[in-house]
């Protein structure tokens, strides 16, 4: 199978192409550094010449008021070029619990990246994931000049990247959902207790406060990042502990 992932060199691009040629499939990354860039269109056509499927992997520049325009115009030059190239199946990443957090600009673009893709002419499948370790680890680095280290009580359930290429990649070889599949890390902690879990690992004693306004998960309130009871998530086993110990190794 032939499988084109635009963002395909990126954190989850990397290895959703490994994987999927390591299983023997023909995937090739496209991004921006390979000439296709999905805003203007330039590239676009090429990269899915003989494509059985696509995988769209790129993310706005910004998670402010430019990021639904980013997702509209991206998404419809690829749902026209796929269209005209055939392609029987694209597939996107997206977040879940985009659609509770009304108040957050970048998570209203998510969603609608999802309904562009739904009301589109090619067969579909959408992958919702909980926030990467990555991106967490990224977050406690970026409040740790602080002291008490100020971060949200906002209910996370998060997830290691490699774990999250597993499931698009699963689902880009697979026949379009025409649907969603949730997919989420084994735990649900805090972010507060997931900065006291880093800090102490770093063998950092400043002590973590749960601040509601802090950052900007402020916006993200109770368990809305969590998949709920009718989700039916598909549940990873790498644990943040696990992944946080694997980076020091």
């Amino acid at each position: 199978m032939k499988i084109a992932v635009i963002g395909g060199t990126g954190l989850i691009g990397s290895q959703v192409v490994r994987i999927l040629n390591d299983e023997g499939h023909e995937a090739v990354a496209h991004a921006l550094t390979t000439g296709v860039d999905l805003l203007t269109g330039e590239g676009v056509a090429a990269a899915l010449e003989g494509a059985d499927v696509v995988v769209n992997l790129t993310n706005s520049p910004t998670f402010d008021e430019a990021s639904p325009a980013f997702f509209q115009t991206s998404m419809d030059n690829l749902l026209a070029a796929a269209a005209a190239a055939g392609v029987g199946h694209a597939v996107i990443l997206s977040i879940v619990g985009a659609e509770k957090v009304p108040d957050f600009v970048y998570y209203t673009a998510k969603v609608l990246q999802e309904d562009v893709l739904k009301a589109g002419p090619v067969p579909y499948s959408i992958v919702r994931s909980t926030q990467f370790d990555e991106f967490i680890h990224q977050l406690i680095k970026q409040a740790a000049g602080q002291d008490p280290v100020r971060l949200t009580p906002t209910t996370l359930q998060p997830i290691t990247s490699a774990d999250i290429a597993r499931a698009v990649a699963d689902v880009a070889a697979g026949a379009p959902l025409n649907g969603t599949r949730n997919v989420a890390g084994p735990e649900v902690v805090t972010l507060d207790e997931l900065g006291r879990i880093t800090l102490a690992a770093q063998g950092d004693e400043r002590p973590v406060a749960a601040d509601d306004e802090a950052g900007m998960f402020a916006a993200m309130k109770g368990d809305v990042l969590i998949p709920g009871e009718g989700d039916d998530a598909v549940i990873a086993k790498t644990t943040y502990r696990e992944w946080l110990a694997s980076q020091a190794s």
